[in-house]
């Protein structure tokens, strides 16, 4: 489910996750699931990380998928900026 690339010319990462919160003002909370091969039991382990991203237009819902990149600090926790939604939640 995490997608991190690097474009043509650019070193800013991006990643895909799902919005658990978009509560305060143009600020959402993007979870960004892992999966790690265990190194002693050879299973995969699903991790997750959040992120507070930047949304300006306040336009992510809750459920949402969306494409984040990584941008200059914005506030204490804020490092990431919102792309664009990949899929809209149903």
């Amino acid at each position: 489910m995490t997608r991190q690339t690097q474009e043509k010319g650019s070193r800013k990462s991006t990643k895909v996750g799902v919005v658990t919160s978009n509560a305060a003002d143009k600020t959402i909370v993007v979870k960004v699931e892992n999966f790690v091969m265990h190194p002693l039991y050879r299973r995969f382990v699903r991790s997750t990380s959040k992120f507070m991203a930047h949304d300006e237009e306040n336009s992510c819902n809750v459920g949402d998928r969306v494409l984040i990149e990584e941008c200059r600090p914005l506030s204490r926790r804020k490092r990431w900026r919102v792309r664009k939604i990949v899929e809209r939640a149903q």
